[in-house]
This record gives structure tokens, C-alpha cells and sequence, in this order.
């Protein structure tokens, strides 16, 4: 048992949306830095995500798409799908297909594996913002992978730099060219949200970190309920943060956290109600507490090193909860 008291299987991912380390490729003998793939590739990989995603959310099939989502977004998008098809196991009968629009890509050029690009694309699900999407493979024989999914409001994606060419610019996730190492945020992030330790001067202030540190602090002890928090960086494999140079010299970071909450009911008291979709991944009765695991995966802005601005800003996050154990 770990300082919460929750079982140690509860590391393992599983999720509900509240919605790599890098390397060279040796190609004949000498390292080269290339585009990661062309925006045609790019294009079908876009389509075969969309129509493998739509059907496995109409489905409740894992299997659907179980090829084409890793990283965080896999974690949860398998837990969502758990959790549907035990509700509701004939499907979803309310479901309506993925229609991604306006799709800009930024191809970046890289030495090495992962390959990875970017899309940012209008949506049919959530009106005024954009899915921003990080695609990713670990060899020539794999499908694309979406790992990142993060949603910016219109008008708020970051311009990348690109080259003449039209090619983005990878940053390595080591360099020291930016505010925080890449990284380093999952690290920095998950210190500033402790409630009793953190804060301070990393991040700017916003929805994503003064506000929801102010929550959380609120939220230790209530009447009748306390609650207790633990984050932890994930950064390795498909969880390892993702790094595209911007135009102003930063750097856009996609990085994961993972989160615990455990809320513990005073005698007499009722724990919060568990939302049915919760519930169906929960194991144990919740009688007296409830711990909660969720995968988060951010989109941070990290400004040069020297520049003007020096705190990183949290621009984008989605979380969802990976498991419940009640007790």
C-alpha cells in the first residue's frame, strides 16, 4: 500500500475523458535530419485516426482504434471505452461520427525515433475550439499514433516556426535553449500543484495553475470531507514529452502528469456522488472514501531562455480519470 492506501495496480492506466526518448536514424550509414513525413502521409494518417476513433466510440470496441491512440490520449480513450461498453454494451446509440476540418499541419524535421508532426484541426464535437493532435510511430512498420490530444480555443494556437521549405523545427526535449527543459515540466508541474508544498514562479498564472492550486487548497479539508493529492510525472515511451519550436524562438511542450485524489468522508458524512461512468471502472464499494487516478496531458508554451517572458504558460490540458477504488 502506498501513502494513499491505494493498491499498487492502480498504477496501471485506465480512463474516463473529462473532456520517447529521442534518438538518430542511421539511413545508408550516415545520420540524418529529415522530415518526419510528408503532409500527404500526414493527411491519410489524419483520416485513418478519424474513421478507427469514430468507430470505436460508436462501438465501445477497444479494438476499433486500439492501433492508431497511445501515449495519454491511449490511457484514456481506453478507460472511456471500458466504461461505455459496460454501460451501455450494445453501443452507443447517440453517436455521431468525427469530422476533423481545416486541418493545418506542422511537419517537423528530425534525426532519429520517434517521428512525430502535429495537427490542429476544427472539430464537430466542441464548437469554437480546435483539436490539436500529436501524431507518433517508433519505426517505419507502424501505423501513426495519436498520443497528445489538446483542445485550444479558435484563435489561441501558437504560430510555429517553419522553414523555407515549410518544415517545422523539433526541439530536443534536453535542450537548454527554453525557460524549463522539456523535459523537466512533467517534474515542475506536478511539484507546483502539491496544495501544501508548491506554487511559485514557473508557470504563469491561470485556469491550469493558480486557479486550480487555489481550488485544491480550498479543498484539502472541507466540512464533512477531506481530500488528499499526489502527482507524478509520466515521461517515458509514448508518455515523453513532445517539443515544436514556435516563431517568437520558444517552444510549444506537450507533456503528461498522472494525479491522485483520495477523498475521505468524516463519520456521518456522504462522499461526493460518483458520476455512472466512474463508477463502472470502480472496484471496491465506496463507502467511506473514494481514490481517484487520472492521466492529464498538458500543452505548455516555454519561451526562450532570456526572453522577455520567462514563465511557462499552461495554453491547453485534458484530463480523465485512468481508475476508482472505492473503500
Amino acid at each position: 500500500m502506498n501513502r494513499l492506501g491505494r493498491p499498487a495496480a492502480m498504477s496501471a492506466a485506465a480512463v474516463v475523458l473529462s473532456l520517447t526518448a529521442s534518438g538518430c536514424v542511421t539511413v545508408h550509414g550516415e545520420l540524418e535530419v529529415v522530415p518526419t513525413t510528408t503532409k500527404a502521409e500526414a493527411a491519410r494518417a489524419l483520416d485513418t485516426f478519424s474513421a478507427a476513433y469514430s468507430k470505436a466510440e460508436a462501438t465501445y470496441d477497444r479494438s476499433a482504434d486500439a492501433a492508431y491512440v497511445t501515449g495519454p490520449l491511449g490511457a484514456i480513450d481506453t478507460a472511456k471505452l471500458k466504461a461505455g461498453h459496460k454501460l451501455r454494451p450494445n453501443g452507443n446509440p447517440n453517436h455521431k461520427a468525427l469530422k476533423l476540418t481545416d486541418v493545418h499541419y506542422t511537419v517537423p524535421k528530425k534525426a532519429g525515433w520517434p517521428r512525430w508532426f502535429v495537427a490542429d484541426a476544427d472539430n464537430n464535437r466542441i464548437a469554437g475550439y480546435r483539436w490539436v493532435m500529436v501524431f507518433t510511430r517508433n519505426g517505419e512498420t507502424e501505423p501513426w499514433a495519436v498520443s497528445y490530444l489538446t483542445l485550444f480555443r479558435d484563435g489561441t494556437v501558437p504560430k510555429f516556426k517553419t522553414d523555407a521549405d515549410g518544415f517545422g523545427e523539433a526541439v530536443d526535449t534536453d535542450s537548454a535553449q527554453l525557460a524549463v527543459r522539456p523535459e523537466k515540466l512533467s517534474q515542475a508541474y506536478a511539484d507546483y500543484l502539491d496544495p501544501k508544498t508548491g506554487g511559485g514562479d514557473t508557470f504563469a498564472d491561470g485556469v491550469y495553475t493558480s486557479q486550480w492550486l487555489a481550488t485544491r487548497k480550498k479543498n484539502l479539508s472541507r466540512p464533512g470531507l477531506a481530500t488528499q493529492f499526489i502527482d507524478e510525472p509520466l515521461t517515458s515511451g509514448d508518455y515523453a514529452p513532445v517539443a515544436l519550436r514556435t516563431a517568437d524562438g520558444g517552444a510549444l511542450v506537450f507533456f503528461t502528469t498522472r494525479r491522485y485524489e483520495k477523498q475521505t468522508a468524516s463519520a456521518g458524512s456522504d462522499l461526493p456522488t460518483i458520476n455512472p461512468s466512474v463508477k463502472a471502472l470502480m472496484t471496491g464499494d465506496a463507502k467511506q472514501s473514494a481514490t481517484y487516478g487520472y492521466v492529464s496531458n498538458q500543452a505548455a508554451l516555454d519561451p526562450a531562455k532570456g526572453s522577455a517572458k520567462s514563465q511557462v504558460d499552461i495554453l491547453a490540458r485534458v484530463e480523465g480519470i485512468t481508475s476508482a477504488v472505492g473503500s
